[in-house]
C-alpha cells in the first residue's frame, strides 16, 4: 500500500508546482489527520467552533516540521475535494501561526487545475476577503476548546517555497525517516 506521506515524490522546481495531499475538504467541520503509521485518515475531532475549513487542507509529502508533522498546506480552489486526493498546487504565500505546540506554518497554495485560481502567483493578488477568511478561521477554530492561536502576517511565495524546502530537508535529515527510505530503496 502506498503511504501518502512517504511515497509521493516532490520534484523540483517546486515554484512550478508540487503535490499536496488533502486531509480535509473545503467546507468541512471534521478535522481529519493522517495516521502516521498506516497512512490512513482518522477523525481527530469535529471542530468545536461554528466554523468550517475555508480551503482544502492537507500536507506536502516528504516534509517534516518541528511539530513532528508534515508541512501544512491550504489549497485554494472552487470546489472541495475528497480526502487523500493528491492536488497539483503552487505556493502563493505562507501564514505563520503559533498554537500550544509552537510555530506552525501554513503554506497558502492554489490549485493548478482550477481555472479560477491557476493564474494567481502571489498572495497579494488574492482577494483581501479570502485572506481575512483564512486568518479568521485559524484565530477562531480552537476558541471553544480554550486553546490560544496567534496568526502572524502573511508572506509571499519566496518565503513559502523557502519553508517548503526547509521542510523537505527536515524530512531527509530526520533519523526516524531514514529506515523508511532505506526500506523503499531495497524494494
Amino acid at each position: 500500500m502506498t503511504h501518502p506521506w512517504h511515497d509521493i515524490e516532490v520534484a523540483e522546481p517546486i515554484e512550478e508546482g508540487f503535490p499536496a495531499v488533502i486531509e480535509i475538504p473545503k467546507g468541512s467541520k471534521n478535522k481529519y489527520e493522517l495516521d502516521k503509521k498506516t497512512g490512513l485518515l482518522m477523525l481527530d475531532r469535529v471542530l468545536f467552533s461554528a466554523v468550517h475549513y475555508p480551503a482544502n487542507y492537507g500536507f506536502i509529502p516528504r516534509s517534516y516540521c518541528d511539530d513532528g508533522d508534515p508541512l501544512d498546506v491550504l489549497v485554494l480552489g472552487q470546489e472541495p475535494v475528497v480526502p487523500l486526493c493528491i492536488m497539483r498546487a503552487r505556493a502563493v504565500g505562507v501564514m505563520s501561526m503559533r498554537d500550544e505546540k509552537g510555530l506552525d506554518d501554513k503554506v497558502i497554495a492554489i490549485s493548478l487545475l482550477d481555472p479560477a485560481y491557476a493564474h494567481y502567483t502571489h498572495i497579494r493578488e488574492l482577494p483581501q476577503h479570502t485572506l481575512h477568511e483564512l486568518k479568521r478561521f485559524f484565530e477562531d477554530y480552537k476558541t471553544l476548546e480554550r486553546k490560544s492561536v496567534v496568526v502572524e502576517e502573511f508572506s509571499g511565495p519566496f518565503e513559502a517555497n523557502k519553508a517548503i524546502r526547509e521542510a523537505l530537508k527536515g524530512y531527509d535529515a530526520h533519523p526516524s525517516m531514514r529506515p523508511l527510505k532505506a526500506a523503499k530503496a531495497l524494494g
